[in-house]
């Protein structure tokens, strides 16, 4: 089961995906699964979890259609300075906006990697045996346009945005590495 809660995110990912008859791609909401209680052995929520509005619901939701023992794996990635493609982004991004720099990237998608946020809400969500770990590793992308460079450009004046993508071509140095905490916890 493959869930997510834009439908175009499926899509997408579907193009991605070889075909599978084991694979059933589902819309849903992390905060609200339509799943019955004690449904899986693992949820797995890849880069996802910082874009939940109530992330200790989201963790609980997972909790609750996990069975006894079961595992919820997750991921975020850390601080946008530890991720140089996003951090040399968002710079060449602030040269075109000074005065109003997009912080969408350092914002939500790396602005939850403080680890004990990150435990302290999974606990509250009623997880036990908590591992959290760092891991580094390196992103690449077959070009600019199959990475996450158009979401850095967030909605602004179209002729200012056009200027962006230069902007971002050019700063982009050789691939760096990106470290992203990673999460496991046990259901009771």
């Amino acid at each position: 089961m493959v869930t997510d809660l834009n439908q175009a995110m499926l899509d997408h990912a579907v193009t991605r995906q070889g075909a599978d008859s084991r694979i059933e791609w589902r819309q849903a909401d992390a905060l609200a699964l339509p799943f019955e209680d004690a449904s899986f052995d693992v949820v797995c929520c890849q880069f996802g979890a910082m874009f939940f509005p109530d992330r200790v619901a989201g963790y609980a939701e997972a909790r609750r259609v996990l069975r006894p023992g079961g595992r919820f794996v997750f991921n975020v990635w850390d601080r946008i300075e530890e991720n140089a493609f996003a951090d040399d982004v968002t710079n060449a991004v602030a040269t075109v906006f000074p005065h109003d720099p997009p912080r969408f990237l350092a914002r939500t998608p790396h602005g939850y990697h403080d680890v004990a946020l990150i435990r302290e809400e999974v606990s509250r969500a009623g997880f036990t045996d908590i591992a959290i770990e760092t891991r580094e590793k390196a992103s690449r992308a077959s070009s600019a346009r199959d990475s996450p460079l158009p979401i850095a450009r967030e909605r602004r004046c179209a002729t200012k945005s056009r200027r962006a993508t230069p902007a971002c071509f050019s700063s982009l140095r050789t691939a760096r590495r990106k470290r992203s905490p990673a999460a496991v916890a046990k259901a009771r």
